[in-house]
């Protein structure tokens, strides 16, 4: 296991619990040993050194190779490429997960690149022009977290209960070519990951910090990422800064500006109405590019999609100082563990929404309250992903030889038969709202009143 922060201290008691391996053969490696102790107490190993380009494959190389049996990496790590990681571990034949693309450290902060190269989109590509290279293979889930990863499971469930709600015959579709038709029959125009976290800590956020209920640093460099959307066949309007992508899928633009400081209107059921941070999300342009539909030649199908993410509260006032001292990162960072929040809920789901029922919203309802009785280390948030982990883990070693996988192209049944015991409440909520709806109307404003689910809409101008 690479990665011994708030993701990873959640998974390592879940991979004891659901799988059955010899101790002496587990190594944890992470560059800052402050949790040592928790794995070397269980009997397993601990390496304190941070993969780099240069030494990843001396240092995995005898780890994945000495001994019997089959290896797996399970990389919950910042700053470690993913897809170097990925090759190398398809090449000696071990089982490979994680929760995102994640480049090497410096890609996200890089002042030279240019907006487009530092977008998923064109980390996703990276991978994709892996796949088609070198197809099937060991076995190798990209990006399997919450989201992206669940949510994708949670979307095929949540585009099968609107069919069947709205009289569309469904037989349930064997290929993505059959979803995307599904999708299109169904009238679904578009998805937002909708996320509302509610969790409180019991104490108040000191100025100069930034709190947040996972991976600081990894909320950090997406927030920092350009706005990425998925974009619909529907939209007839386009941001000012909005690019497109000139090779590759296509399926996604992003907008010249940091995703945390970008905002949407979207709705979750709890909160209703609220407003959400468009950050880039791999989830976006892979359920936008699994949903498409072309002859080749002529687009004819593309839901649009994106994250709209309100955070914890100490996130977005952590986001507020951040921002308005012209992007200078707080010295402190830190991850609110189980012990210091009060209560709270982290509500994720997917909100479908155009069709003839207007909006459904699909998802997880899990509070601080379930977590600290289904599972230790971590608070409502890390345990949405790390039994996403477990649950991607189970299928590719039932699944061992299917190649290079995204969440998407998975068995989204059997995943959140695995994942669900974990996730609190999973339930879907229909609403009447639109992005239209609940502005106070005192300044005129450029609306697109004859299809409230336009883009031009949702986006916080």
């Amino acid at each position: 296991m690479i990665g011994l922060g708030s993701i990873g201290k959640g998974t390592l008691p879940l991979i004891e619990r659901h799988f059955a391996f010899d101790k002496s053969r587990v190594t944890v490696i992470d560059p800052v040993d402050t949790d040592a102790k928790m794995v070397t107490d269980k009997g397993y190993k601990f390496q304190k050194i941070a993969l780099t380009a240069d030494n990843y494959k001396e240092i995995l190389t005898p780890l994945l190779t000495e001994g019997e049996g089959q290896g797996f990496v399970v990389n919950l790590s910042v700053d470690t490429s993913s897809l170097d990681l990925m090759k190398l571990c398809r090449k000696l034949g071990v089982l490979y997960i994680d929760t995102v693309v994640e480049p090497w450290l410096g890609f996200y902060f890089d002042e030279t690149a240019k907006a487009a190269e530092r977008t998923n989109y064109a980390l996703r590509e990276t991978v994709r022009r892996e796949k088609k290279k070198n197809p099937g293979g060991t076995t190798a889930v990209s990006c399997c977290g919450a989201n992206p990863g669940m949510v994708s499971w949670f979307v095929k469930q949540a585009l099968i209960d609107v069919a069947t709600e709205t009289g569309v015959k469904v037989k349930e579709p064997k290929n993505r070519k059959g979803w995307a038709k599904l999708m299109r029959k169904t009238g679904v125009k578009g998805i937002h990951i909708a996320e509302r976290d509610t969790q409180r800590a019991k104490k108040p956020k000191p100025q100069g910090t930034f709190w947040n209920t996972w991976s600081v640093e990894g909320f950090l460099s997406e927030g920092f990422q350009p706005a990425e959307l998925g974009w619909g066949t529907h939209e007839t309007w386009k941001p000012k800064n909005a690019k497109e992508h000139d090779k590759g899928c296509r399926a996604s633009i992003y907008l010249e500006q940091a995703g945390a400081n970008t905002r949407v209107r979207t709705w979750c059921p709890t909160s209703g109405p609220q407003f959400g941070y468009l950050v880039t999300h791999n989830e976006a342009i892979s359920i936008a590019d699994y949903f498409t539909l072309d002859d080749g030649k002529k687009l004819k199908f593309r839901p649009t999609c994106h994250y709209a993410y309100h955070p914890a509260n100490d996130a977005v006032l952590s986001l507020h100082e951040l921002f308005g001292a012209a992007g200078k990162v707080q010295d402190t960072l830190h991850v609110l563990e189980e012990k210091e929040i009060l209560d709270g809920t982290d509500e994720l789901g997917v909100l479908l929404y155009g069709h003839k029922k207007n909006a459904y919203w699909y998802g997880s309802q899990l509070s601080i309250g379930e977590t600290r009785k289904l599972a230790p280390n971590q608070n409502a948030t890390g345990l949405q992903v790390s039994s996403a982990v477990i649950a991607g883990m189970v299928w590719a070693l039932e699944n061992p030889e299917a190649g290079i996988v995204e969440t998407d192209e998975m068995d989204y049944k059997r995943c959140l038969e695995i994942q669900k015991p974990y996730l609190g409440p999973v339930k879907g909520y229909y609403t009447d709202w639109t992005p239209l709806e609940g502005r106070p109307g005192f300044f005129p404003e450029d609306l697109d009143e004859n299809d409230p689910w336009q883009f031009k809409n949702v986006l916080v101008r």
